[in-house]
């Protein structure tokens, strides 16, 4: 909840200080947020290049931008990532090169092997995309954390010089003290490398201090629940209550006997739902396409389809497949004959 994030005196008053390090906690804490946020992120780059895909062993380290371009002098490509809602501030996230080259030529339909290392508008266009969809799945999970809604900026995308990143932001001076998150990025045969993101130092405290703050109140909340659920089991006994004045007599919960509700007969409420309306559909078949092959397509272009000719079409209700059948035409219309139905049990799984 917004209310249990901590004010910005609370915040002010634990950044004054001018130490270089964060804690061990704080360390701890902005691990966390990068092994689920970008372990969500991970998920949705295996499904875009159709190749597994990992983000782990997050390491957290303090350092200033001065360091940092010692430690990296080479061009790289970056992500600018924009906080919009929730939480404010910026990021940078950082791929070399040759791992980037190889995203993009995965996005763009090639198998990797033997990328393009010019990176031009079309493969910066194509990691963009990879980067916004992993960056939202990440704030997706940072929203369930914080237990708030965070919500980020299309990440800005361009081949970056470390010594003019003053230009990209202006969090990231040569004398800006920062949080660098290094990510081991692994893509299925063909990348074992790392990534970084890379925090302004006081906009990561502020990340890991509420998210301590946060599992703190949690940690609160349980206890006190296990406190509660142990009065209740307790024997009839005085004790003295904080604040009461005097002893109270604790008593032991007491449940009434539980009766079976009737079961309806026949059609019950179900004639309340006859005139709801539901869309029904019938899918020939479907396919995976890239990127690149979509843009190929023109008028004339031929999609296969994952379904033989002569198969059975699928009949979905919302969505949900419950029967199959065979189109038929209808004077000058498409129809769909039904010759099977999914049994009410297939029809519960499809539902959940």
């Amino acid at each position: 909840m917004a209310s249990e994030m901590l004010s910005q005196e609370e915040i002010d008053a634990l950044l004054k200080d001018d130490s270089t390090e964060i804690t061990p906690a704080e360390e701890d804490a902005l691990g966390e947020i990068g092994n689920i946020a970008f372990g969500s992120g991970s998920t949705a780059l295996s499904l875009l290049l159709n190749r597994r895909v990992e983000l782990n062993t997050p390491t957290v380290d303090v350092t200033n931008m001065k360091q940092l371009i010692a430690d990296h002098p080479t061009l790289c490509v970056c992500a600018e990532v924009d906080y919009l809602t929730g939480l404010k501030g910026s990021n940078l996230l950082l791929v070399e090169i040759p791992d980037a080259a190889i995203i993009a030529d995965l996005m763009l339909g090639g198998d990797g092997i033997d990328p393009k290392m010019k990176l031009g508008e079309m493969e910066l266009s194509a990691i963009g995309e990879a980067m916004n969809q992993m960056i939202g799945k990440a704030s997706t999970a940072m929203s369930s954390m914080f237990d708030m809604r965070v919500e980020i900026a299309p990440p800005k995308t361009s081949i970056l010089d470390l010594n003019d990143a003053e230009q990209v932001n202006e969090h990231f001076s040569e004398d800006s003290k920062i949080v660098r998150i290094h990510f081991r990025l692994i893509i299925e045969g063909l990348v074992n490398s790392k990534i970084m993101l890379i925090i302004p130092y006081g906009f990561a405290r502020e990340m890991a201090l509420n998210l301590i703050k946060k599992g703190s109140d949690g940690r609160d909340e349980e206890a006190l629940r296990q406190a509660q659920v142990a009065a209740t089991s307790m024997p009839e006994t005085a004790g003295s209550m904080p604040g009461g004045g005097g002893p109270q007599t604790v008593q032991p919960v007491q449940f009434g006997p539980i009766t079976p509700s009737p079961v309806p007969r026949g059609g019950g409420n179900l004639n309340l739902l006859l005139d709801v309306p539901l869309q029904v559909s019938v899918e020939l078949g479907n396919t995976r396409m890239k990127i690149k092959e979509i843009l190929d397509l023109g008028i004339g272009s031929v999609i296969e389809l994952d379904r033989l000719a002569g198969e059975p079409v699928d009949i979905l209700v919302n969505g949900k497949l419950i029967a199959k059948g065979e189109v038929v035409v209808i004077d000058e219309n498409f129809g769909v004959k039904i010759t099977d139905i999914v049994s009410p049990l297939e029809r519960v799984n499809n539902l959940q």
